[in-house]
């Protein structure tokens, strides 16, 4: 028995022993990785699309227990390290076994280290050599001193050696298979349980063989064991080393490094979609032949419920320097050109200035030093405002934001989440309708929401918990109105009181900035939202190259690619409820006003949506002339001839005329002269003491004019007066070259080059003039 003093310095020893362990735990920590920067950006399912690797080249999926295979755990620890959960790191017996087949058997046939002592040398590599294996000793009891078997086990998931740059049974799973490790099957479990042994020898893409022969002995031992029933063995056994392509994650590049942050997580996760962002980036590297030199191109893919971004390519591909692909053209800013109409038809008919078929005004207009003309270089003249829209002409959209207002319009942008930039210290102007400023597809992307959310816009959202902010842009009707218009189903049923009916159908508006360097095509249909942009990230101009020639038919294939899909999963959308506030409502031009088509101020019907039953009455530019409104008051006698009014028998009558500047573009028995009474000589109405101001119609202040190159003959032009009264009389360079009645119009010839200046007066005393150049 041993006495107190003996009790005391073997207690002491003891005290000592944990002292001296307890500083060397301190001097020498154990080595825990940490982040070295080695990221995945997955897919919303888990698939990896873009790895960046650590400075060694290393890439790795960090998964936990949960994550991987029951198969592959039963696998590991049964081949590796059966008493894993039993003993403290080290396994005596598994040692001397391994000891004594090794001496027996003269060379190494049998290794004795068990999980815990393998991670301890991945994470402090030392030498085959005694003091190395007494270092692992020390790090394997530090191991099981500070950490959980749970925490070993999985500091060996994400950190075993499987071949080249692999490490983790994740990274290795979906490079050798090409599926999550969750998903392994009993062979492929088998199989990368026993790679870790002899990574570079066993690495099933090179060497098949090998790797079947080590998986077999795994399976081998499974059923040694007992551990799996022999059926599942044995068809295990049977089953072929398949393995998917060898590819390291390559999808969504721009993205991935968009949102590879210093503080992001070792898996970011995304909202997209890996089987369609990989069809999507093979559909657009086929598109790369049709594309003009150096030209790239993006397509934004959004889901429009949740906003959650299902495909995201920013360029035609990352690697092409000519192209640039390198620049992220999904947030690069850029004109939009006219792809923010809808908004401000939506916004006027919210105000209350327009209906879907209010008379609109595309003709040749001027506003200050701005003088916009349409794509087409010509001009319509009246025109609907849902076929202005489903057009795109952009003299109608120039009049209604003249009359919403161009820094009200940017402003309710901005509150409804799609800022428009400008240059500095640059205020809104007219312009802006036009692309006069700077929006990103990823914006306009946002801004199209609101025809699918019920006005309502809202942010895309790249990462799942990414929260859905959404604000006010449209009110419900306006958006599906507009929705309406283009999807190709701008007017309503010709019977108003028909049933209001919508046909999920793709709505989609392109666009073209100035100089044709930026080609826009944005679709909003049932379930997604589609966003293109094609043009040189420089900037450079691309001539020819437009929105429905160049982005619309990428758009409309990548429609054909997600209806197509949807269809094969049977996946249906809700057809949307027309809202309360919309009716139908046949109305008349050019007042645009409800009215019998018996009345003769009916000059021609059309159908439109309205909103809370309301009907605008047609919209006049301001530059309209005084006194030429659209009803005006006549007096007439008994004969129907226009008088005085205070002539015997005088009768008043409204009657509803057409918009001054529309005058060249109607047909003569619609014109004002045609649609107002002829007068009675014996009695005619006075002439105004403010006639409606007198303009020459035919050529333009400043125009530049050239004979064909085809033709000898003079240059002839042919012009006419609007507005004024009476007789007219015309001068060139001040002399005296024809007279005119009303809106007559006036042959002229043109024998030389040089600068002229064309005058006209008429019966009340106005003058007009225009100053242009003749070349040759």
């Amino acid at each position: 028995m041993l006495s107190l003093a003996r009790w005391r310095k073997v207690l002491l020893g003891v005290v000592a022993l944990c002292a001296i362990l307890w500083l060397a735990d301190r001097l020498w920590p154990l080595p825990m990785p940490a982040d070295d920067l080695a990221r995945v950006v997955l897919a919303e399912d888990g698939t990896p699309l873009w790895r960046f690797a650590d400075a060694e080249g290393v890439w790795r999926y960090p998964i936990s227990v949960e994550q991987v295979s029951p198969y592959y755990l039963e696998a590991l620890l049964t081949y590796e390290d059966r008493w894993f959960y039993q003993h403290p790191g080290v396994n005596p017996l598994a040692l001397l076994r391994a000891t004594w087949q090794n001496l027996s058997g003269g060379r190494v046939l049998s290794g004795g280290s068990t999980l815990s002592m393998q991670v301890a040398r991945l994470l402090d590599p030392h030498a085959r050599t005694l003091p190395g294996k007494l270092r692992q000793l020390w790090r394997t009891a530090q191991l099981e001193w500070h950490l959980s078997k749970r925490e070993i086990l999985e500091l060996y998931l994400n950190r075993a050696p499987f071949g080249g740059t692999l490490q983790g049974v994740a990274a290795a799973s979906w490079a050798y298979l090409g599926k999550s490790p969750l998903q392994l099957t009993p062979s492929e479990a088998a199989l990368l349980a026993v790679l870790p042994q002899a990574p570079s020898r066993l690495r099933p893409d090179r060497h098949p063989q090998r790797a079947r022969a080590a998986r077999d002995k795994v399976l081998q031992r499974l059923g040694e064991y007992a551990v799996w029933p022999l059926q599942r063995i044995a068809e295990a056994q049977e089953e072929p080393l398949l393995l998917a392509p060898r590819q390291e994650p390559a999808l969504a590049p721009l993205l991935a490094r968009r949102l590879n942050r210093a503080d992001s997580p070792p898996l970011i996760r995304t909202t997209l979609d890996a089987a369609l962002q990989r069809r999507l980036e093979d559909l657009l590297m086929g598109w790369r032949a049709r594309l003009p030199e150096r030209t790239s191109a993006a397509i934004l893919v959004v889901e429009s419920q949740s906003m959650a971004v299902r495909a995201y390519l920013g360029s035609v591909d990352l690697n092409d320097e000519r192209r640039f692909g390198h620049v992220d053209m999904v947030s690069a800013l850029r004109s939009p050109g006219s792809t923010l109409k809808p908004f401000l038809y939506a916004m006027a008919m919210d105000e209350g200035l327009i209906h879907s078929e209010s008379l609109l005004q595309d003709v040749p207009r001027r506003y200050g030093d701005y003088r916009p003309g349409n794509f087409s270089q010509g001009f319509s003249g009246p025109v609907a405002a849902s076929s202005a829209l489903a057009l795109s002409l952009n003299l109608p959209a120039v009049q209604l934001l003249e009359a919403y207002g161009p820094k009200r319009f940017a402003a309710q942008m901005r509150s409804g989440g799609v800022p428009l930039s400008l240059p500095a210290l640059a205020e809104p102007n007219l312009s802006l309708i036009l692309g006069g400023g700077g929006s990103r597809l990823e914006d306009l992307v946002s801004g199209y929401s609101a025809f699918a959310r019920e006005g309502m816009s809202a942010t895309i959202r790249l990462q799942p918990d990414a929260p859905l902010l959404e604000r006010r842009l449209l009110s419900p009707g306006s958006a599906w109105i507009i929705r309406r218009i283009l999807s190709g189903q701008a007017r309503p049923d010709r019977d108003p009181h028909a049933e209001l009916v919508q046909r999920p159908q793709l709505a989609w508006k392109t666009g073209t900035s100035y100089g044709f360097r930026d080609a826009w095509s944005i679709g909003v249909g049932p379930r997604y939202l589609i966003g293109i942009w094609i043009g040189r990230p420089d900037g450079t101009p691309v001539p020819g190259q437009f929105g429905l020639a160049s982005a619309a038919p990428l758009m409309l294939q990548v429609h054909d690619v997600l209806s197509n899909r949807d269809s094969q999963r049977g996946i249906t959308t809700p057809i949307p409820a027309v809202p309360a506030n919309v009716g139908v409502a046949a109305i008349c031009w050019p007042l645009g006003q409800p009215m019998s088509r018996q009345d003769p101020n009916c000059r021609r019907q059309r159908f439109a949506w309205t909103l809370d039953n309301t009907t605008p009455p047609t919209l006049l530019a301001q530059d309209q002339p005084l006194g030429m409104g659209l009803l005006e008051k006549v007096w007439v006698n008994g004969e129907g001839r226009r008088v005085d009014a205070s002539c015997a028998g005088a009768q008043a009558r409204d009657i509803a005329l057409w918009p001054a500047p529309l005058e060249p573009w109607l047909p003569r028995v619609e014109r004002r002269e045609a649609r107002l009474p002829a007068i009675e000589p014996s009695c005619p109405p006075q002439v105004p003491a403010t006639a409606p101001p007198l303009s020459i119609v035919g050529i333009r202040g400043g125009d530049q004019l050239r004979r064909p190159t085809t033709s000898h003959e003079p240059l002839r032009l042919d012009v006419s007066a609007l507005g004024g009264s009476g007789q007219r009389w015309w001068f060139l360079n001040g002399a005296p070259v024809g007279e005119t009645q009303g809106q007559g119009s006036l042959a002229t010839r043109f024998e030389s080059v040089g600068h002229y200046e064309l005058s006209v007066l008429d019966a009340s005393g106005q003058t007009a003039r225009v100053e242009f150049q003749v070349n040759e």
